[in-house]
């Protein structure tokens, strides 16, 4: 056979993402960039805020080091403190929500909705005792789930930030027809922008698949009052209270009038000994005649498997929900918070949800960072913008460690925002004058002795030294760990030319 005679060579396949026209990817690109640049600072608020909430149980167990540690309650115990925070609730108690005690969390809590909400802990015995405020938890989740704002607002505003970020994430890949073939290139040793463009990119590959149900979950949990109204709207002639009841117990028949505090006990006697445990009991108009109460039981191996007993005052059950029953939609919709904040595995998913959310919260931040270095390479600098970007960056972790200060000193969630507040609009006032390096060398280091100090503060207001939850010394060493890291000056750093750049700018 000639050489003219032999058939061509197959010519090599090219992966789908690379026959992508060169004109629709820098078209996503922009798209991309100006979809981060717009909302950047609340993608990077939330992901820093929720890797931290992800450890909301543990926080709460470190923010009361002095009270009981309890591995279960009785009922007798149960219907006591339950009888003692409503009489220390103070006067128009609508509701009562106990937390027994569990392995993430072996505290007997109480939350008295009245005129003024309360907390209480209680004993073995079911005595309310002190050390019962969670004032740098109850800061840090909600700052997470509604940013502080008006509760339907706030959430909802948080559920379009997941919808910008999941929209940030597709586009960020069509963006980049290689990102997956060059899924573990990294350029070392030469341009700055270079290192962190790669490592901004390797690391929305390496964690796609939790960035995307994060962002996922997020929009979800953050739009189910819009998308409640949809479906009212399409299948119930819009009342949302039907689409509500498809998945929550009736309420009880509405009796105003006076009585004894709700019995709880008998309740308890009547519920199955299936091997579930009691995690959570709602109290509906506890002192009236029409109170009920809506014990939720977990059952084990099931992210979504908790069954709901429904009592009327008079301990007869009027509505049960089996976990078992469910369909997959039940299941996916049961499950959604535990996939989203990671409650589902103990503490090493934790860990692992912690360690990703910091990975997602790093890609908000060098996201804009590249966008920066990049207009620094092409001639046109943003000192301003990279003195405000520097100033947010830093200002949120040493914002969040003045609330923990403030929060443990003054057992006060207002005082701990007020706090958080402060520190930012220093940072941002800093900004006027201040270099981005300057900010972030201060930023680090002011983020790391308020850590510190909110250890100490802890020691000494929160009973620290003679905690009987293990978890106080835990946090206190894994605290005093990260402050510490902050503190040491990074050795034998050389300014890239961009950044000497910004600094004499």
């Amino acid at each position: 056979m000639t050489a003219a005679s032999k058939p061509p060579k197959p010519a090599k396949k090219k992966d789908l993402m690379s026959r992508i026209p060169a004109g629709f990817v820098r078209a996503v690109l922009r798209g991309h960039s100006s979809l981060g640049l717009a909302f950047a600072a609340l993608i990077y608020l939330i992901c820093l805020s929720g890797s931290l909430a992800v450890f909301a149980h543990e926080f709460q167990r470190w923010e009361s080091a002095a009270g009981p540690h309890l591995a279960t309650a009785s009922p007798d115990a149960v219907q006591t403190a339950f009888a003692g925070a409503i009489a220390a609730g103070g006067p128009g108690v609508e509701h009562v929500y106990i937390t027994l005690p569990s392995a993430d969390f072996p505290r007997l809590l109480l939350h008295v909705d009245a005129d003024t909400d309360r907390e209480f802990l209680a004993d073995a015995s079911g005595k309310i005792v002190p050390g019962q405020e969670f004032a740098w938890t109850e800061f840090i989740t909600r700052l997470h789930i509604n940013l502080h704002l008006p509760v339907t607002w706030g959430i909802f505003l948080v559920g379009l930030i997941g919808v910008a970020l999941l929209s940030s994430l597709i586009s960020g890949i069509l963006a980049h027809p290689r990102i997956f073939r060059d899924a573990f290139h990294l350029r070392l040793g030469g341009s700055k922008r270079l290192q962190e463009a790669d490592l901004h990119n390797r690391l929305g590959v390496w964690a796609l698949p939790f960035h995307i149900i994060i962002s996922l979950t997020g929009a979800f949990l953050g739009l189910t009052t819009i998308i409640v109204g949809v479906l009212g709207m399409a299948m119930f002639n819009g009342d949302a209270n039907k689409v509500y009841a498809l998945f929550f117990p009736p309420p009880p028949v509405d009796d105003p009038r006076p009585a004894p505090v709700l019995d709880l006990r008998p309740m308890f006697a009547k519920l199955p000994r299936d091997g579930g445990r009691i995690t959570y009991i709602f109290t509906e108009h506890p002192t009236e005649r029409g109170g009920a109460a809506l014990f939720n039981v977990k059952q084990p191996d099931r992210m979504a498997g908790t069954d709901s007993y429904a009592f009327r005052r008079d301990a007869s059950l009027y509505n049960v929900q089996k976990a078992a029953d469910n369909n997959l939609g039940e299941d996916l919709l049961g499950g959604m918070g535990q996939l989203h904040f990671g409650w589902f595995g103990g503490g090493i998913v934790k860990v692992v949800y912690f360690a990703l959310g910091l990975a997602l919260t790093y890609l908000a931040a060098s996201g804009v960072n590249i966008w920066l270095a990049r207009r620094r390479d092409k001639g046109r600098p943003a000192p301003r913008w990279e003195r405000a970007w520097a100033a947010t960056v830093w200002g949120q972790p040493a914002g969040m460690a003045a609330a923990a200060v403030a929060g443990l000193a003054t057992i006060s969630a207002a005082i701990a925002i007020g706090a958080w507040l402060a520190v930012n609009l220093l940072f941002l006032a800093a900004a006027i004058r201040l270099a981005a390096p300057s900010l972030s060398r201060i930023g680090r280091l002011a983020t790391g002795a308020l850590t510190l100090l909110a250890v100490a503060v802890h020691l000494s207001l929160r009973g620290g030294l003679a905690a009987a939850d293990p978890m106080a010394w835990i946090v206190n060493l894994v605290l005093v760990a990260g402050g510490a890291l902050l503190l040491i000056p990074r050795l034998g750093t050389r300014k890239s030319p961009s950044e000497a750049a910004t600094a004499a700018a």
